[in-house]
């Protein structure tokens, strides 16, 4: 590629970005705003929060979770957390000895309790195992959260609360959903501390 052409193209992307954020400032704040009450509710009775999801979204789950449990922008206590994505033994005993559909319900069933905050993170909104995972929180009695794109009914019809980025295109979901991760773990952080 021609250097014109390069920087054509990174300007193209980072027009699109600007598009869907303004998109979710119009449409998503109230959503936003919706999940972070609710996990600020959840760690004041003391529950937890579990995040799973796949690929670049399992990156995501252990990456907010570090977010929490460590400090985000202020030294405080720790917040509970966990990530279903990072014990390896787990997920390939239950991939191999149930199947892979079942790595984060069988966790989720395991795991949560009544009241607990469960975030399943889909760029796709259809992944197997996020819905099933979710569906097992419901049934737990967790309060569910799902972060997805624009194609993701199936997950933001099965969640409480889902914050949908109005694109179909992976690259621009997934950094729009680390961005409003950050957004929620920063307003979570100032109204409990």
């Amino acid at each position: 590629m021609k250097k014109n052409k390069i920087q054509n193209k990174i300007k193209e992307i980072l027009q699109t970005s600007i598009k869907i954020n303004n998109c979710i400032i119009e449409d998503q704040t109230g959503m936003i705003e919706k999940i972070v009450q609710v996990m600020v509710n959840a760690y004041r009775k003391g529950k937890k929060i579990v995040f799973f999801g796949n690929g670049g979204s399992a990156a995501d789950a252990q990456h907010l979770v570090a977010e929490f449990v460590c400090r985000f922008k202020k030294d405080r206590i720790s917040l509970p957390a966990i990530a279903l994505t990072t014990n390896t033994s787990l997920l390939t005993a239950i991939g191999n000895d149930k199947n892979f559909d079942s790595i984060f319900s069988r966790q989720v069933e395991a795991f949560v309790k009544k009241g607990d905050i469960v975030v399943g993170i889909s760029t796709s909104g259809n992944s197997p195992n996020v819905l099933k995972g979710i569906k097992c929180a419901k049934e737990k009695g967790g309060i569910t959260i799902a972060f997805t794109g624009s194609n993701g009914k199936k997950l933001s019809n099965l969640a409480d609360f889902c914050f949908v980025v109005p694109s179909s295109d992976v690259p621009r979901i997934q950094e729009i959903h680390i961005m409003v991760g950050h957004i929620v773990c920063e307003l979570v952080e100032d109204i409990l501390f």
